[in-house]
């Protein structure tokens, strides 16, 4: 009896050493949420990595995990979330309305993992591509019972003693009246949107973290060793980061989602007690708003390549770490395939796109403003719409007469002529949109590392939240 239960006690090692997943309390916790980031998103993305990278074998690496499921995402009041209420129940496991941050239906506060994460010691970090008051981000760190309640979400987060932030939205944590002769790192005026005198980043540096704001804070972020930075606050743009397609056309100062996930790392594996760490691709649900396949694309990879600097740190700390890979909800409804072009899906009508759908061409220097013909030679320059047929031409023909009367489309109120243009771009590829808001289509989640296994399956959002409480002994 007692051979044999040492041979099963052997076993039970070897199974540890070989499958993290098997194994105990992680000290290292990497929480990826795409935003908007559905089954069509992902896989389109890998498609076009594969094209790009002419390797038909190609993989995003948060495709390989090898524990997998898919979740559902509604919320308390409604069927079809925001990422209010599906970043509260990612954060607490608990569903709410849409609309409230880090609340419950009845207006109560509720438990989050970065809070229950702070209370067990360990060091914590949110990163973002959105501004960092923005909803998913907020729905860890802050209390509100509106999304919209910025200023308010900002002063939370002086309060939540998170060790790192990054991430956008300069204008809610600067006072009233500042008008600063430095620009954010897209070049924009440094402005505020505050109702009072607040300077949060003043009162950030009062509690010791290394500020790096607008332009020379991107430019400092980009040389700094972050291994000896005990705190940091870093917020680069007036609102949100720029697309990644844009980033690495126009704004290579701007570190990308990747560098700034590792300099998260430097900077909470200083903590003997571990660290929990959010990062959140936010832009992908940007794009799938403005229908913009070549935006989700860009910013699916980045975020990948945020997760890649993750697995890099798991390497080295296999048995500590956990990896958890998960979307709040799908945005715009992405098709892959459409009645036109049958059964195929066309990536290299999407390899000369330089810009986004939302900042270049329905808010930015590419918005038609009654300018046909240089409409036409800025589609065919910068977004890679060339040798238009004779419907396509119509259809932006009429588009841009809609433009000229003030129309606008959708939810968001669109300019017609950037998301027609995205149309005609989407179906050269087949792509089909069946909205620009979100969807309440499942969402796939990938898992590795430390017991990963209790994240497989067919899941609720809340689920999530849970299952990562109990595998570190949380209490939410």
């Amino acid at each position: 009896m007692k051979q044999a239960r040492t041979i099963i006690g052997g076993i039970l090692v070897l199974l540890l050493m070989v499958s993290p997943a098997l194994a105990g309390t992680p000290k290292y916790v990497f929480y990826f949420i795409g935003d908007g980031l559905g089954a069509s998103q992902r896989q389109f993305s890998e498609f076009f990595l594969r094209a790009k990278t002419h390797n038909p074998s190609r993989k995003l690496l948060m495709n390989t995990f090898e524990v997998a499921g898919i979740n559902s995402t509604y919320a308390a009041d409604t069927l079809i979330t925001d990422s209010a209420a599906a970043g509260t129940a990612l954060a607490s496991g608990v569903k709410t309305n849409k609309g409230v941050i880090g609340k419950s239906p009845d207006g109560k506060n509720v438990k989050t993992l970065v809070e229950a994460a702070e209370n067990d010691g360990m060091a914590t970090g949110l990163i973002t591509t959105t501004r960092l008051t923005h909803a998913t981000p907020a729905a860890f760190a802050a209390h509100n019972i509106s999304r919209d309640n910025e200023n308010e979400i900002a002063n939370d987060y002086l309060n939540s003693d998170v060790d790192f932030l990054a991430g956008g939205g300069i204008r809610h944590f600067i006072p009233q009246s500042e008008a600063s002769e430095n620009t954010d790192a897209v070049r924009q005026p440094i402005k505020s949107k505050r109702k009072d005198e607040r300077n949060l980043v003043q009162e950030f540096e009062a509690k010791g973290y290394r500020t790096f704001i607008g332009m020379q804070g991107a430019k400092a972020f980009a040389t700094t060793d972050f291994s000896s930075v005990d705190k940091v606050f870093a917020a680069f743009t007036y609102t949100h980061l720029p697309y990644e397609i844009e980033r690495i056309h126009q704004y290579t100062h701007l570190p990308s989602l990747a560098r700034m996930t590792r300099a998260g790392i430097d900077v909470l594996s200083n903590d003997p007690d571990g660290f929990f760490l959010m990062v959140e691709g936010g832009r992908i649900d940007h794009a799938a708003h403005a229908n913009d396949a070549t935006g989700v694309i860009y910013d699916t990879i980045a975020f990948d390549d945020a997760i890649k600097a993750a697995y890099e740190f798991y390497l080295s700390h296999k048995n500590e770490t956990l990896i958890v890979v998960v979307g709040d909800h799908e945005t715009g409804g992405m098709g892959l395939g459409m009645d036109s072009m049958g059964y195929k899906l066309d990536l290299t009508c999407l390899m000369d796109t330089k810009v986004s759908v939302e900042d270049t061409l329905n808010y930015g220097d590419g918005q038609y403003q009654g300018d046909k013909a240089a409409y036409y030679q800025f589609l065919e320059a910068q977004f890679g719409l060339k040798n238009l047929t004779e419907d396509e031409k119509a259809r932006l023909e009429k588009a841009m007469l809609d433009a000229d009367a003030g129309k606008t489309v959708g939810y968001y109120q669109v300019n017609p002529a950037a998301l027609t243009a995205a149309h005609i771009l989407s179906q050269r590829a087949n792509i089909s949109w069946t909205t620009t808001i979100h969807t309440a289509t499942m969402i796939p989640m990938s898992a590795t590392g430390t017991a990963a296994d209790q994240f497989s399956g067919y899941k609720d959002n809340t689920e999530i939240a849970r299952a990562m409480a109990h595998v570190l002994g949380f209490s939410l």
